[in-house]
């Protein structure tokens, strides 16, 4: 059974094949619904848009087999572009059971063992982040005089581009893919050589929260990535939520702070120290604007920009019942392929660079799912949908956080 997304994210093309092994009608059509729940209601309703087609098979599996496609859109009530409409959620959609990807992970891991093959280190991984530093280093020498409207044309151009990209490089970092798990303290002082064109201290404490985002997947308190009740209630128009695609950036920083607040450590320490000595070299070598290139870089391109569509795209359920989604798209050659979002919580140990070859390897576990392909779109419709919202979020109550 597959499922192929054409056109944008809002709708959906649904090509199916379905046997039934000693089953009749009605059981292959039981289990053409029990893949698509979202989709079906009535075999009668099914909206067929080409030919559907029912063979008998005979011989050792003998059953029904089904083939057939139609298109159905995402969201039951499409989104309506009225700057007046406002978010019709109230409240995240909590759930009942455990995040979805360690059973995935056990199930496709025994039926396709090769896949552990993609597990470790990627040899070019450092050297690709090397050379982004240095660009980076340069073009701090290269903006040094420039007026400041073409410093923040190019912060939020090319300098926000590269920086954000870094952000997504420090991500892989934090699964110790530059070096592998042996290596881990390697992998923690190299996450802070790729921090410095940030321009603010990042890397230690995101490696710190994003191991209880992967093990805790919406967890409430435990996963900062959820937004907080405030979040969902305030920023609920479409300008609001604008503003609240904007101040990404700060919401970042202050949401852990809130939600779960952890100790600081003495890496943390460290990476503030060595980022702000990378600063203060910086700015006396060049002066005030290669530094605001920076800083202002980060703080742009994660806020309102094509690239910060990522942080919606992943995980705000655009389809009722799915809370992790993949991005099909060309902006995945600028962000280490974090667009493979659904293969990446699968399988975290897995560098970037290899991730589309576990769709390759395992088809049946990823066509099957709801993807995006634009992030552009993702933010359009995140403003003016009116399903969509910060509460457009799975979360559930994590009985071993307790345990800890």
């Amino acid at each position: 059974m597959q499922e192929h997304n054409h056109c944008n994210n809002r709708y959906t093309r649904i090509c199916f094949s379905v046997g039934t092994k000693g089953g009749s009608y009605h059981s292959t059509w039981n289990k053409v619904r029990e893949v698509f729940p979202s989709f079906l209601t009535q075999p009668q309703n099914f909206p067929v848009s080409s030919s559907l087609i029912l063979s008998r098979v005979t011989g050792p599996a003998a059953g029904y087999r089904l083939r057939g496609s139609f298109t159905k859109t995402l969201l039951d009530d499409p989104c309506k572009h009225n700057m007046g409409n406002t978010v019709v959620r109230s409240n995240f959609e909590w759930v009942y059971t455990d995040q979805p990807h360690s059973d995935r992970r056990k199930e496709i891991l025994a039926k396709y063992p090769q896949i552990k093959n993609l597990m470790g280190p990627d040899p070019h991984f450092k050297w690709i982040v090397s050379f982004m530093v240095l660009v980076q280093i340069l073009s701090c020498f290269i903006v040094r005089d420039l007026p400041w409207k073409w410093l923040l044309f190019w912060s939020y151009a090319f300098g926000g581009v590269i920086n954000h990209s870094l952000t997504l490089a420090i991500h892989d970092i934090s699964h110790n893919v530059a070096f592998g798990n042996k290596s881990a303290r390697w992998n923690r002082f190299f996450g802070m050589f790729a921090n410095l064109p940030i321009g603010v201290p990042y890397s230690t404490s995101f490696k710190k929260y994003h191991i209880d985002h992967h093990r805790y997947l919406g967890g409430d308190s435990l996963d900062v990535d959820i937004p907080t009740d405030f979040e969902g209630r305030f920023f609920c128009t479409p300008m609001r939520k604008v503003l609240w695609i904007v101040i990404q950036p700060l919401l970042y920083v202050l949401r852990p702070l809130y939600v779960n607040p952890k100790p600081i450590t003495q890496l943390e320490i460290i990476n503030a120290l060595f980022q702000f000595s990378f600063d203060l070299m910086i700015y006396y070598l060049w002066g005030l604007k290669p530094v605001a290139y920076l800083i202002a870089g980060s703080c742009l391109s994660m806020g309102f920009h094509p690239i910060s569509g990522h942080f919606i795209a992943e995980h705000y359920m655009f389809l009722k019942g799915y809370e992790t989604y993949s991005y099909y798209g060309p902006l995945n050659l600028l962000t280490f392929n974090v667009g493979y979002h659904m293969e990446h919580h699968d399988f975290p140990s897995i560098p970037g660079s290899k991730l589309p070859l576990v769709r390759k390897i395992a088809p049946e576990y990823y066509d099957t799912l709801p993807y995006h392909t634009s992030w552009g779109r993702v933010l359009w419709d995140f403003i003016f949908c009116k399903e969509l919202g910060p509460f457009s979020r799975v979360k559930r109550e994590c009985e071993l956080a307790k345990k800890d």
